[in-house]
């Protein structure tokens, strides 16, 4: 590529930041990182009255998480600052102004309530209200196209609430239909027929622009090269490519590439919250708490996951190796990632696959690393050495997908059992089991060398020798030992709890013979 790589992740402060979004961030910061080039957040807060305190900070701490920070933003690197909407607002009004005296846009000063006895009248007669060539200069829409200078200016000077509409098509010098074809890096070759689409609005009367005309001056005045978005935003290329071409910038449009949606687990519609909270799994990074509900959204990161986890699974919601390998480090996936490779179909979320990638970045964590975190979440654990618990964990984390599994998994390490499995000792004690527990015990005394191995050694001697069944020995024990028929190597338990504390839990569990 000649020119230097920039991209943008471009989200709105309106409340947590959701995985769909993180999984946009990731794939802008994989695409420049692959091209040594700039990942740049800016933050698109046009619309005040949906603005959310917090939101913006929590979008900077959720990439920091994931390992995907920005190059280039607010506070950081401002090259080409201020990276907020609402502090670029002076730069809009003018590039408004020059659509309008190129004729490339209009002042339109209908209200909410004259467009929706519009819309209203076309339903009834079975039609749909579009605001565009067809109708703007008919005299029934109150705009600039149809009031005199004088007129409009008038208006303006009155105070009177106006927005800026584009002109999607000028009919005297395109006529009524015309073709937008260009290429998308995912999609390939696209179309609109835009004599069915509307004039947007570019510019409000408060000073603020929309989304469309913010963007595409954004873009090129930071000199953003690929802007790789949602789905969601493909309806708008035309109206993009439309502004580029009337702004004079069309030779320096950048590349576009939109993302497939992440669908529902059952494959059909969008992944929202709301499937989150059914299905029992989070679909934000961080937890979040609502400032004016405090209603607490689960985040990823506090369920238990690991952002090398998350970062993976989400790398594989949409884009696809070539190749069997599944697990990919962040270095491997920035080699790797192409965005020929990303699928135009919609990516369905499987809640189990994000478990099993958890898994997996589990046994790939240092034991003492993962003890530490053990014993802050767990107050029983607080005076015990965390060494001793690194051991524990050593044993355990290859059946845990989450730090929160290692108690239920591991208890029996540090507390002595306080009853007994019912059906797990109506298998395990039979007639006969108070003797063979009694000669256990004789021999776990009798052991000078306290190992597992001289532990494994004499206990199963003994029951080869003796001809007695391996399951009439080795499940009361491990129910003396664990309370259950559960857990890790039956010597691993007595070795780590130690002699005493072996043979005090098999008299315990003879005593309820």
């Amino acid at each position: 590529m000649s020119k230097k790589v920039r991209v943008r992740f471009a989200p709105s402060p309106t409340g947590p930041l959701h995985i769909g979004g993180v999984r946009t961030a990731l794939f802008n910061y994989l695409f420049a990182k692959k091209h040594n080039g700039n990942f740049v957040l800016r933050i698109e807060d046009t619309d005040q009255n949906r603005y959310v305190e917090g939101a913006e900070d929590y979008i900077v701490k959720s990439l920091n998480w994931c390992g995907i920070p920005f190059d280039e933003g607010p506070g950081k690197n401002e090259k080409f600052g201020p990276y907020r909407q609402s502090e670029r607002k002076h730069l809009y009004k003018q590039y408004a102004e020059q659509l309008i005296a190129k004729g490339k846009a209009y002042y339109a000063f209908d209200t909410a309530e004259q467009l929706d006895g519009h819309r209203k009248q076309h339903e009834a007669e079975g039609k749909t209200f579009i605001y565009n060539w067809h109708n703007r200069e008919k005299g029934r829409l109150v705009n600039s196209l149809v009031l005199s200078k004088e007129e409009t200016q008038a208006k303006i000077d009155a105070g009177e609430d106006y927005v800026v509409r584009f002109k999607m098509l000028d009919t005297k010098n395109e006529g009524s239909h015309q073709t937008i074809r260009t290429s998308d890096k995912i999609r390939g070759s696209v179309s609109f027929q835009t004599e069915l689409l509307d004039d947007k609005v570019i510019f409000k009367s408060d000073g603020m622009p929309t989304y469309h005309l913010a963007n595409i001056v954004d873009d090129h005045l930071m000199k953003i090269t690929h802007v790789i978005r949602g789905e969601e935003w493909l309806p708008s290329l035309p109206l993009h490519i439309k502004l580029y071409q009337a702004l004079g910038w069309q030779d320096s449009m950048p590349e576009f590439a939109h993302l497939p949606l992440i669908l529902k687990p059952t494959g059909k519609g969008k992944l929202s919250k709301r499937d989150g909270d059914k299905l029992g799994f989070p679909v934000f990074p961080l937890a979040w708490t609502d400032p004016k509900t405090n209603e607490v959204s689960r985040g990823y990161k506090e369920d238990g996951y690991f952002a090398e986890a998350v970062v993976n699974f989400l790398a594989f919601l949409g884009w696809n190796p070539g190749t069997e390998q599944e697990i990919f480090s962040l270095e491997q996936l920035v080699n790797d990632f192409d965005l020929a490779r990303v699928n135009k179909a919609g990516a369905r979320f499987d809640p189990d696959k994000t478990k099993w990638f958890n898994h997996h970045y589990m046994q790939q964590q240092l034991d003492l690393e993962l003890a530490i975190e053990f014993q802050a979440k767990n107050i029983l654990l607080k005076d015990i050495d965390v060494n001793y618990i690194a051991l524990v964990v050593g044993l355990i984390k290859e059946r845990a997908t989450f730090v929160s599994d290692f108690w239920e998994l591991s208890h029996f390490f540090f507390v002595s059992p306080t009853d007994y499995d019912e059906k797990a000792s109506k298998k395990a004690l039979k007639e006969g089991t108070d003797e063979i527990l009694n000669k256990v015990i004789e021999l776990v005394n009798s052991s000078e060398d306290f190992t597992v191995e001289n532990l494994q050694t004499n206990i199963k001697g003994w029951i080869t020798d003796n001809e007695i069944g391996f399951g009439k020995v080795m499940m009361p024990l491990r129910l003396a030992l664990v309370g259950a028929l559960q857990g890790p190597d039956v010597f691993e338990i007595m070795y780590m709890i130690g002699k005493a504390e072996t043979v005090k839990r098999i008299e315990a569990l003879m005593k309820t013979i």
